[in-house]
């Protein structure tokens, strides 16, 4: 988040901002960071600010914090806690790329590198009005007792013992009205919330161990979920 570091001529402590202060954070392999540093970015993604030794400091917008981690090779790395899942909007699961993918990485990778040739393509002041456009689809109250709903069947799903908290609920919302957005609508549908329920959703909830044991997945739960909450008709 950054230090104090004492100045001579002015005879004071001046901050001078770490690499949180960014538009764009990549935080790569973030399970072998130690857990000091993982929570130092707890109120980077939910307030949008940094407290250091007295004072917040406000973080430049738009803010986002993009992270990996490696599934198979756990050694030496440091499980995310819940408080910190829950702050990230989706878990993408990349795998494998395709065939003609990979090919292309081959490519890339000979006497010109693709990084070299890499452009903007959005400014920041563009991203800030998209976002605020997305604040302004539409979710009739129906839907919203929809996400609500299926908020409340997983805090009572037998196979979980950690249900979606209010933050959930909410994420699910901004990016049930992102991919209404990103389809050309200014309303959002119950097939929005349902395309987009299982990357928003699966990483928040904690499958109980004897669940997990007859072959129970957060996926899975998540799929049983939808299931058993009742679609609004919109009549």
């Amino acid at each position: 988040v950054g230090l104090s570091v004492f100045d001579r001529e002015s005879a004071s402590f001046v901050f001078h901002p770490g690499p949180v202060f960014a538009q764009v954070l990549l935080a790569d392999e973030i399970n072998r960071a130690s857990p000091k540093t993982q929570s130092a970015l707890l109120e980077a993604m939910e307030e949008r600010q940094v407290s250091a030794e007295g004072r917040t400091h406000p973080l430049p917008a738009p803010f986002m914090v993009a992270a990996t981690q490696n599934p198979v090779e756990m050694e030496g790395t440091f499980p995310l806690p819940e408080s910190q899942l829950d702050r990230f909007l989706m878990r993408l699961s990349l795998g494998y790329p395709g065939r003609a993918a990979e090919i292309e990485i081959l490519d890339s990778q000979g006497a010109a590198t693709a990084l070299s040739h890499i452009r903007p393509v959005v400014s920041a002041a563009e991203v800030l009005v998209m976002s605020e456009a997305v604040r302004s689809v539409h979710l009739a109250d129906p839907l919203k007792a929809y996400l609500v709903d299926i908020a409340e069947t997983s805090r009572t799903h037998q196979g979980l013992t950690l249900g979606l908290s209010p933050r959930a609920t909410l994420q699910l919302a901004r990016a049930t009205r992102s991919r209404a957005a990103a389809n050309g609508r200014d309303y959002a549908t119950p097939d929005d919330v349902k395309s987009v329920a299982l990357p928003v959703l699966a990483h928040r909830v904690v499958v109980r161990p004897d669940a997990a044991s007859r072959g129970l997945t957060a996926e899975h739960a998540v799929r049983e979920i939808l299931d058993a909450v009742q679609v609004p008709s919109g009549r």
